[in-house]
């Protein structure tokens, strides 16, 4: 019966069918079957699609004051058992942008379930643009994204610092220094991150708080993933600007040199970003919690 509350929910709170089948990853059909047997146990209409779309009857109304409260107390009950056995389990599903998707959450994870071995993971990886998008949609709890949302409405807590740097190939002259003026850049080629990433939009801000446009780069590359761009700079296309988590690896082989601006350096916060009303199910929040309070500085130098 909680299984219906939640689907009735979903749907009351989204006004479509097609939303709630994405979100809790049933087929459209499968969601009306389940209403149809909800509205059958009451003996009354909750929905009307009358008018081309979803709304509440007035029975509706009153099913969804009570489901909802329903569903927060079964929340509960889970979480206390969960507290009181040790034994939390449970699904959680969460967009990471990618330099945290790809280069640090796959280890914060696999520790994670070693802890929590009944709890499921499932992340999805994207620019941050696509997290926001995703976490609007309803598709995943919460997100992980680089710098400042561009949606306003999020809860925001930082998680982690990054730091940002020029990445050159050690046969680049820059590679025999330490630091590097960040108005040298102009002068080389540059290899750019796609629109929507969080990186190219933290890159933007800081060459602008330094008097240089876009327009004043000789982009010689646009590439959309950082994995594409690191093997560009390896092969002497030109230069970037990149996390120091995406260059970790590389910095460690000696393929790639990590040079920090003279002027300051290029920092930014990861931060777990999702609506604020929302209640997390135990699952999610022993996961989060984690998340807040991992080690993350040890995987630098692991």
């Amino acid at each position: 019966m909680v299984y219906k509350f939640k689907i009735f929910c979903t749907i009351a709170e989204t006004g479509s069918f097609s939303k709630t089948s994405k979100i809790v990853h049933i087929t459209q059909p499968a969601v009306s079957l389940q209403i149809q047997a909800l509205e059958e146990i009451c003996g009354t209409k909750l929905l009307d699609r009358s008018r081309g779309s979803v709304t509440l009857t007035a029975a509706g109304e009153v099913m969804y004051k009570y489901a909802k409260k329903i569903l927060d107390l079964h929340e509960k009950i889970e979480k206390e058992i969960g507290k009181a056995t040790g034994m939390i389990k449970g699904g959680v599903t969460f967009g990471a942008s990618t330099t945290l998707g790809n280069h640090v959450l796959p280890n914060v994870i696999i520790d994670f379930r070693k802890k929590h071995p009944r709890i499921r993971i499932n992340m999805l990886v994207g620019n941050a643009k696509r997290i926001e998008d995703l976490l609007n949609a309803g598709f995943i709890d919460f997100g992980i994204v680089a710098g400042e949302p561009s949606k306003s409405g999020f809860k925001i807590e930082p998680v982690v610092q990054d730091e940002l740097g020029f990445i050159v190939p050690p046969v680049h002259p820059w590679s025999r220094k330490e630091l590097v003026s960040i108005l040298e850049i102009t002068k080389e080629p540059f290899i750019m991150r796609e629109a929507g990433s969080a990186t190219r939009q933290k890159i933007e801000e800081y060459l602008l708080s330094h008097g240089i446009g876009v327009n004043k780069l000789h982009i010689a590359l646009v590439l959309g993933s950082t994995e594409s761009i690191k093997e560009a700079v390896a092969g002497g296309a030109g230069i970037s600007i990149i996390s120091k988590w995406d260059a970790r690896e590389e910095i460690k082989t000696g393929k790639l040199k990590f040079i920090v601006p003279r002027e300051e350096k290029i920092l930014r916060s990861f931060s777990l970003i999702m609506p604020p009303n929302i209640v997390l199910s135990p699952a999610s929040e022993e996961f989060v919690s984690y998340l807040e309070n991992y080690p993350y500085n040890n995987l630098l130098y692991k």
